[in-house]
């Protein structure tokens, strides 16, 4: 579904990316962990030509994203605010990602109608605009938004971050939903460890840019990142032998 080949970024002589090959099959939840400028938030919008690649492309579908527009159909994103419109209100934002999409105000209306719980009712018949929510509300309705449409493939940044628990429980049902019921191709980077464990059945370690490992989720996963990102990786080998 998603294939990436001697794909780098560099800015200023300074590579902040460089990943040789990856391929994401459609229909699995994929995450993407690491520190702070370990690459994540660059992967991401490659995949989505906000920037240029350096070296290599990625493929979406066998579509090269940089080359052609033909992936945005299928495709949608919260990466943060920057993808709101600010000045319109929830209710307005939807019917216009709606109309991008070939989606009517009843089959936006429906699909909101399934988030009643996620919303807590703090997003619709508010009277305010986008850019005056609370940045959790604002993530809130940024990642519905997303899903409007049936894209094949959906990509967020963070997602967990600035929810209150109620709602990250609600959004972990929401992505494993997504792939395992529906086919869809989901993308979740998160600093959170449990969190993307729980949601993701495959997880991608970014260093410096580079790929250090590439994990299919199991019971010992959440430890092994742990111990991966607390340097006891060593001291973790040894116990398993």
């Amino acid at each position: 579904m998603i294939t990436t080949n001697k794909l780098s970024k560099t800015y200023n002589e300074t590579t902040v990316l460089s990943i040789d090959a990856l391929e994401i099959p459609k229909g699995q939840s994929f995450g993407l962990v690491g520190n702070n400028g370990a690459g994540k938030t660059t992967y991401f919008s490659l995949l989505l030509d906000l920037i240029q690649p350096t070296t290599g492309a990625i493929k979406s579908n066998g579509i090269q994203v940089n080359e052609s527009e033909d992936w945005k159909p299928f495709t949608s994103a919260f990466i943060d605010e920057t993808f709101l419109i600010g000045y319109l209100t929830a209710e307005e934002y939807f019917y216009f990602i709606g109309e991008l999409r070939g989606q009517n105000k009843s089959d936006v209306d429906a699909l909101l109608a399934q988030f009643t719980d996620f919303f807590h009712g703090e997003i619709l018949n508010q009277k305010k605009y986008l850019r005056d929510l609370s940045k959790g509300n604002q993530k809130k309705a940024g990642i519905v938004a997303a899903l409007i449409g049936h894209p094949e493939v959906i990509i967020l940044d963070e997602p967990f971050a600035n929810l209150d628990p109620t709602t990250q429980i609600r959004l972990k049902e929401i992505i494993k939903d997504l792939a395992q019921k529906k086919g869809v191709t989901v993308l979740v980077s998160s600093h959170d460890l449990l969190h993307v464990t729980d949601v993701c059945e495959r997880i991608v370690v970014l260093e410096k840019g580079t790929v250090v490992k590439d994990l299919e989720t199991n019971p010992a996963t959440l430890r092994e990142l742990e111990a991966h990102f607390s340097g006891e990786s060593v001291v973790l080998q040894e116990e398993e032998e």
